[in-house]
């Protein structure tokens, strides 16, 4: 049985669950259930973004908190064990920075925290620590309202790589 077809087949809880592995609002977990089965990725990911797009800006704002600011290991909200594997290879970018770009990037997140009202959320898979705090540097230039809409984009991209890992089988 390949990982859809396990997925597909899950009881409802331990489907929500799998899903909150890959993005963290509660409502976006429960609809995924709800619209299964799913034929293929195509279409899993598909119902993925349109549910996404869907939500209003509280679901967002919850799946936010399920990721540790760039630069640290421990979300607001808790994370699966999976969820805390994925994050960490998302961030490996910053793993072996210089210190002062560190200290740049926390005080970025601080910034950015406080004008936004939320974490900084960018899909850092591949990125650079340096790529990362000149993205935050450009993000706090936005309006309040432009920035929710990246920064949700910025999560649907997350999800997205989460969900392949998932059913492909990709990384930890």
């Amino acid at each position: 049985m390949n990982a859809l077809d396990r997925l597909n087949g899950l009881p409802p809880p331990a489907a929500e669950l799998e899903f909150l592995k890959c993005c963290g609002s509660t409502n976006w977990a429960r609809r995924m259930v709800e619209q299964r089965p799913f034929v293929d990725l195509p279409d899993l990911l598909n119902k993925a973004d349109q549910n996404w797009n869907s939500l209003a800006a509280a679901d967002w704002l919850e799946a936010f908190r399920s990721h540790p600011k760039i630069g640290e290991k421990k979300a607001e909200q808790t994370q699966s064990a999976t969820a805390r594997a994925w994050s960490e290879l998302e961030q490996a970018g910053t793993r072996d920075s210089a210190l002062q770009t560190m200290r740049e990037l926390a005080e970025g997140n601080r910034e950015y925290e406080q004008r936004f009202e939320f974490i900084f959320i960018v899909c850092a898979s591949g990125k650079t620590a340096n790529e990362m705090l000149a993205t935050l540097r450009e993000r706090l230039r936005n309006e309040p309202e432009t920035e929710l809409h990246t920064a949700a984009e910025e999560q649907r991209k997350i999800t997205e790589l989460r969900l392949r890992k998932m059913v492909l089988g990709l990384g930890s």
